[in-house]
């Protein structure tokens, strides 16, 4: 009877939570792509004004919920400064979501070393990348195809894993649901890195 009542809890108040790193360089649109999922899968979710948001210096924190999963975002700053603390959430992280901004080709190669660093990262095997290629509402960016010229000599390092590149507006919203959605597809099937039970609060 014990266990009857205790599965019922947990599928009644439970949810699984995955830990989600959000990264790339400073500028490329991470706080606005956080801002914008807290907007679209929280119901009274007021976020703050998008042309309200600065540099992130250390990092912020969101939470998502999208059916029975739970997303912790690490929106951490991506000064060259800041680079060098990423790995340190590696290990408890289920997925990460690389940004891109898609307007400034002059940091492109900026972007895709930092990139490239963290995806050889031993820490993060088998863990999920969505790669977004933002400001996508902007006439002048790279396509998704330029972007993953760019980044060519980076997919033979990306191994044995759930990998994406996707077109992305942060400020308009475009892509972002799209983007969570598939996220948490991957999250949840990856056998490698299980979840955390939380109580639904």
């Amino acid at each position: 009877m014990y266990t009857l009542l205790s599965g019922l809890y947990k599928y009644m108040f439970q949810k699984d939570e995955y830990c989600i790193l959000i990264l790339g360089l400073d500028n490329a649109g991470k706080t606005t792509f956080l801002e914008q999922s807290k907007t679209r899968f929280n119901k009274n979710y007021k976020g703050m004004s998008l042309s309200k948001i600065t540099t992130t210096v250390g990092l912020n924190i969101g939470t998502v919920d999208v059916g029975k999963a739970r997303l912790m975002f690490w929106d951490l700053g991506g000064q060259e400064e800041l680079q060098s603390l990423w790995d340190k959430y590696y290990a408890e992280c289920h997925g990460v979501i690389y940004v891109i901004d898609s307007t400034d080709e002059e940091r492109l190669s900026e972007s895709k070393r930092a990139f490239e660093k963290m995806v050889t990262s031993e820490a993060l095997d088998g863990v999920p990348i969505l790669v977004l290629a933002n400001k996508q509402d902007v006439e002048t960016c790279l396509s998704i195809p330029d972007i993953k010229t760019a980044f060519s000599d980076c997919t033979s390092k990306i191994g044995r894993r759930d990998c994406l590149t996707q077109a992305c507006s942060a400020l308009t919203g475009k892509g972002v649901r799209e983007g969570i959605e598939w996220m948490v597809k991957c999250v949840v099937r990856n056998v490698h890195r299980p979840p955390r039970q939380r109580d639904i609060t």
